[in-house]
């Protein structure tokens, strides 16, 4: 493990940061590339192990996939002649959309992963499939390690599926269902976090010229198509992006993003919104968004998070270093992640010498003066950038893990001191 003394701002930051591609539009422009028929150049890629992991599951599917540390990726379709082994690691996209993509081959697939990977949920996705005639060895499996059987074609149909644990259940079941004979028509048991996910799942879709919709009476709808390949650029990753915001508004300073964009399938507004509720200002324009802090950081009363789950880590730290207690809210969910964060958030806030307390569905965060700790990162990248918001204002501060900041953001060290300094 790399530990790394997280580096204490001595003056307001001002900086540009240029933030690495989303990981969540990485992986399903890969995913809708091995859907299609035709080859997909894949620009502004995101370099980092969740994609490569992506990458890897997707020629063990059959597809020719070529990497490169700098200019596009390409991805020609295909389809495996064999068994097939998948390495899913920590990424969730790959644990959850790759299952989907198997039903379609006529070979059986199996998919392993880290050691943390085998606690994450995946029997939403398993029982849906196994509804549309999709066989899966153990049968009844709700984990990793799970082979599943495809049968070379699935008719799909209506479906009930339980998504409440991850949205990715959902969107892994539109992106492969558009290659279904009859489409797929879902319907979620209860609430769908991170509902803006399934969203960018649907746009996603009909940028590839697959219908696909949500219907006024709960059902979630993709029709049978094959989506488009040719030329696919990746936006930059907003969820990465509000870290270096953070960093703006614990240090009163200004932090510039350049390519923001102006109307996005990630969760553009909501962060921009929490700017305003930290007490910063944020000004978008024709060069991106600049984002700028106040001489104090006010706490949030209570927010729910449930949209917007993954930027959690990050709002949890600027709370701890408040004026006032913040109330997270909607984010149960996060216990099946990477680690159990709201476990996490809890445990190394009161390491730092901080107050928090799990609630129900979310966090509580008092805050007091911190001091400097060693904070675990849990094999979890978002845990290791909290730790380096905190390290912002409370010298001392070490990550016990740095590099597991490679699995969305690869190079995260270099550039936060570089902002910082």
């Amino acid at each position: 493990m790399t530990r790394w003394p997280a580096p204490t701002a001595t003056r307001p930051v001002d900086g540009v940061v240029e933030v690495p591609s989303s990981k969540s539009l990485m992986a399903r422009a890969l995913v809708l590339a091995w859907l299609a028929d035709e080859p997909t150049s894949v620009h502004r890629p995101l370099v980092a192990r969740d994609s490569l992991l992506m990458a890897g599951a997707l020629t063990a599917l059959g597809a020719t996939v070529t990497t490169a540390d700098e200019g596009p990726w390409t991805v020609r379709p295909g389809r495996p002649v064999g068994p097939a082994v998948v390495e899913c690691g920590l990424a969730g996209t790959v644990m959850r959309f790759v299952p989907a993509l198997a039903a379609l081959t006529g070979v059986p697939v199996h998919l392993d992963g880290d050691p943390r990977a085998r606690e994450r949920p995946l029997g939403g996705l398993l029982d849906a499939l196994r509804t549309l005639g999709v066989g899966t060895d153990p049968d009844g499996a709700v984990g990793l390690p799970v082979t599943v059987r495809g049968r070379g074609a699935v008719t799909g149909g209506p479906v009930d599926v339980d998504a409440s644990e991850s949205s990715q259940v959902l969107s892994a079941l539109l992106l492969a269902g558009c290659r279904f004979g009859h489409g797929l028509s879902a319907r979620p048991l209860g609430p769908v976090p991170s509902r803006p996910h399934v969203e960018m799942t649907v746009a996603a879709l009909r940028e590839r010229g697959v219908d696909a919709g949500w219907h006024p009476d709960g059902r979630w709808t993709v029709a049978p198509g094959v989506p488009l390949g040719g030329e696919v650029s990746v936006e930059p990753d907003l969820s990465n992006a509000a870290v270096f915001v953070a960093a703006a508004l614990v240090t009163g300073g200004r932090v510039r993003i350049p390519g923001w964009p102006r109307r996005s399938l990630q969760p553009a507004a909501t962060v921009l919104a929490l700017v305003e509720a930290f007490g910063g200002t944020a000004t978008l324009d024709a060069e991106g968004l600049t984002v700028t802090g106040s001489d104090r950081l006010r706490g949030l009363g209570t927010v729910d998070l449930g949209e917007v789950g993954e930027l959690t880590p990050t709002v949890a730290a600027l709370a701890a270093l408040a004026d006032r207690p913040t109330t997270i809210t909607g984010v149960a969910h996060l216990r099946g992640h990477e680690t159990d964060r709201l476990a996490a958030l809890s445990a190394q806030i009161r390491r730092l010498g901080g107050r928090a307390e799990q609630t129900e569905d979310g966090l509580h965060v008092d805050p007091v003066p911190l001091h400097g700790a060693l904070v675990a990162s849990y094999g979890d990248h978002r845990m290791a950038t909290f730790a380096a918001v905190v390290g912002l204002a409370v010298p001392g501060v070490v990550v016990q893990d740095v590099s597991v900041t490679s699995k969305t953001m690869p190079g995260f060290p270099a550039l936060w001191t570089g902002l910082v300094a």
